[in-house]
């Protein structure tokens, strides 16, 4: 039994670990990923959903949840008004199906 309980928890740990549960800081040093929102999709390297349900936002696939907590957020991310500062490129997209990544050799970011 407490093999499979054992199991069972580093499984739910890992389910959750790729969460998009995201927090916008208004500070660079407290962010673990600097991002540029660009106006072009074909400049990103992320297309991202933000989506009103935080059960939405699962693994690793561009569809963010915006949390008002930092305790909450798995990643914390910060705004950067220059493209050349940025770590990731994102775009935001009207639609859940356009969400992905483009450059996925950026995608660690958000491991």
């Amino acid at each position: 039994m407490k093999k499979f309980l054992s199991l069972f928890m580093l499984l739910t740990f890992f389910a959750f670990a790729n969460s998009q549960v995201v927090y916008s800081t208004k500070w660079k040093s407290d962010a673990d990923v600097v991002v540029y929102v660009s106006d072009w999709k074909s400049d990103a390297d992320l297309v991202v959903y933000k989506t009103e349900w935080k059960s939405d936002a699962d693994k690793n696939a561009g569809v963010w949840f915006f949390t008002e907590w930092k305790s909450d957020a798995k990643k914390v991310i910060y705004f950067t008004e220059w493209k050349s500062d940025a770590d990731v490129i994102i775009y935001f997209s009207d639609w859940k199906s356009d969400a992905g990544w483009k450059n996925t050799s950026k995608r660690y970011y958000f491991d």
